[in-house]
């Protein structure tokens, strides 16, 4: 639970907007965003999230995809329709970003202060973690906030192969001998990125050069980019329901 008077009297001097990009397009996981987890879409969890935030005021899907635009509406979304040169394989997160700005202030006169960047792709992330990250984002100095989560196993455990032989990746790796003797080591588990309209419209950036980390459990981290990705977060959602 949110507390504190202060992050509520911030909340209605601002606008606070959730963007959710979700396209079409994907090679793991054919209509992946679509797809049915536990009997709802994918992208049903994101958007359900994003809605539920005492902090956030709008929430927005940017989609190239009819069908995709269709679901969003029905759970309560609004849609900005992305161009299809936004929407390829290829496509960095930042334009989409700035599309999606750009649209609202231009065509709707509603200029955001806050963004909040949500993945569809990672269901697990709960309501409460939205809403903290955000909490720590307007208490703080920080540029942006950035969601994360430990590694098992830190770039001293691994190896590249040359040839048919195991080399290193890093050479001080070797002298490491036991895993609980190695520093913890953090990854960005792609559920919550909160950041200011000002670092990706004026500096071109997702996130700012001063980015502080909301550290998140792994049971909450799944990204779903594979078929194991999804059979994993389908059996945590079981156990959690």
């Amino acid at each position: 639970m949110i507390t504190g008077v202060l992050m509520y009297s911030e909340v209605v001097e601002r606008n606070i907007l959730a963007i959710i990009p979700a396209r079409g397009g994907s090679k793991g996981i054919p209509r992946k965003n679509l797809r049915l987890l536990c009997g709802k879409p994918l992208i049903a969890y994101t958007i359900e999230a994003a809605l539920n935030s005492k902090l956030i005021n709008r929430v927005v899907v940017s989609t190239e995809d009819e069908e995709i635009a269709k679901v969003s509406k029905k759970y309560g979304a609004e849609v900005i329709s992305r161009p299809t040169e936004l929407a390829q394989d290829d496509t960095p997160s930042l334009p989409l970003f700035q599309h999606a700005i750009r649209y609202l202030e231009e065509v709707k006169d509603y200029r955001p202060e806050i963004i909040v960047m949500l993945q569809p792709t990672s269901p697990l992330r709960i309501v409460e973690d939205i809403d903290r990250a955000i909490e720590e984002f307007l208490k703080g100095s920080y540029h942006s906030i950035a969601s994360v989560c430990e590694v098992e196993h830190t770039p001293h455990w691994m190896y590249t192969i040359v040839g048919e032989r195991l080399k290193p990746l890093i050479e001080e790796g070797q002298k490491v001998v036991r895993r609980q003797d190695d520093s913890k080591v953090y990854r960005l588990n792609g559920a919550v990125y909160v950041t200011s309209r000002d670092i990706i419209m004026k500096e071109n950036r997702v996130l700012g050069r001063d980015t502080k980390a909301y550290i998140m459990p792994l049971e909450r981290s799944i990204d779903i980019d594979t078929e194991l990705d999804f059979k994993l977060a389908e059996l945590l959602m079981r156990e959690r329901k």
